[in-house]
């Protein structure tokens, strides 16, 4: 086995040569568009084995109805019925409070993330919950509460569920951490928490159409770890926060092992180059990474040889978000427009209505 210095390095050179020639996957994948949402804002998608559609949208003041929904024939359908969809902030244990990420395990079970702070609000303690259901009946199996961290300072991020060593792995922005979470014991703890790899670069600020992505007030959009990527061997998890851009990963027996010190984890970490920025990842069973491209309007991937390729290009990838592998070998991925809302345009909407989930065929 080589020396983890030898495996950094050439990880290192590997990322860093194919980030300065940006080689691109010839041709190019053709984006298709596959549902339209209004003025309702998708955020996290995921795809089942039996190919259902699933879409998440942000609690907001207005243009809102329910949080999780299921595409039948192109349109949205509550899931996994209207109850848990009736916004009720005196129910958020048992409602969708602000639902974020989705993730489809490897037995097609569903795994929805709450964390429960609507309109960029502080938590709703009660609220903030991983849910998870069997599709097979489309049925709550169990929900886990997170009661071992400060869930009142905490904004849950992404998931993704490795099944056979019964973990779920977390991102926490706001904590500026990893979460692993013990399926079987429903106990969680943080990792990496203030590590250089979950951490916004200080200073550094999003750019976007030769914009600067500032609210009113001139403070920059910024976030800590966002996106995570499981890979299907479930040995690594690739991360990276979206203020900065370089791209990181651990293997999950580090992640996983509790006796540990903060140091000997972080020991485990490997750098492996410059990315660009990016928002969701994800892993496919070839062992490639895909990572949204803002600035870029892209989707590009990193190969299992360290080789940073553009795998689309289109101007209607307006803060490409998240992304979900359907069986058919398509990659379906959400365009949330982040940077063109009030927010951050000095109350001005520049949205580009309506609001649509895309699709590409892989190459």
């Amino acid at each position: 086995m080589k020396p983890i210095r030898v495996l950094l390095l050439t990880a290192n050179l590997l990322m860093l040569a194919s980030a300065a020639s940006a080689q691109s996957v010839q041709p190019l994948a053709t984006l298709e568009p596959v549902a339209e949402f209004g003025r309702h804002q998708p955020i996290g998608v995921t795809v089942s084995q039996q190919n259902r559609i699933f879409v998440t949208f942000p609690k907001k003041q207005k243009d809102y109805d329910f949080g999780l929904a299921e595409l039948v024939n192109g349109q949205r359908r509550p899931f996994p019925d209207a109850t848990w969809n009736q916004w009720d902030s005196t129910k958020a244990a048992s409602r969708w409070v602000n639902v974020q990420a989705l993730f489809v395990d490897r037995n097609d079970h569903l795994w929805v993330l709450d964390p429960a702070n609507p309109d960029d609000e502080a938590p709703l303690k009660e609220g903030v919950k991983l849910v998870h259901l069997n599709l097979a009946t489309n049925k709550v199996e169990r929900i886990y509460r997170f009661e071992d961290l400060p869930r009142e300072r905490s904004g849950l991020n992404d998931v993704r569920v490795d099944t056979e060593q019964q973990v779920a792995y977390l991102s926490d922005p706001k904590l500026a951490a990893l979460v692993v979470l013990d399926l079987r014991t429903g106990r969680s703890r943080l990792v990496l928490q203030g590590h250089k790899s979950v951490l916004a670069a200080p200073g550094f600020v999003l750019r976007i159409d030769g914009k600067e992505v500032k609210d009113k007030n001139g403070k920059a959009f910024s976030s800590n770890v966002n996106g995570i990527a499981l890979t299907h061997d479930f040995r690594y998890l690739y991360y990276r926060a979206i203020n900065q851009t370089k791209l990181y990963r651990i293997t999950t027996e580090a992640l996983r092992d509790a006796s540990l010190s903060p140091a000997q984890v972080a020991a485990q970490v490997e750098e492996l180059g410059e990315v660009g920025i990016s928002h969701g990842i994800l892993a496919d069973a070839a062992g490639n990474v895909y990572l949204t491209d803002s600035p870029g309007h892209a989707v590009r991937r990193v190969t299992p040889a360290g080789r940073l390729e553009t795998v689309v290009r289109d101007a209607r990838l307006l803060w490409p978000d998240s992304f979900g592998l359907g069986p058919d070998g398509y990659l379906y991925l959400t365009a949330a427009q982040i940077e063109r809302t009030p927010k951050w345009n000095n109350g001005q909407d520049r949205v580009e209505y309506p609001f649509r989930l895309f699709r590409m065929k892989l190459p």
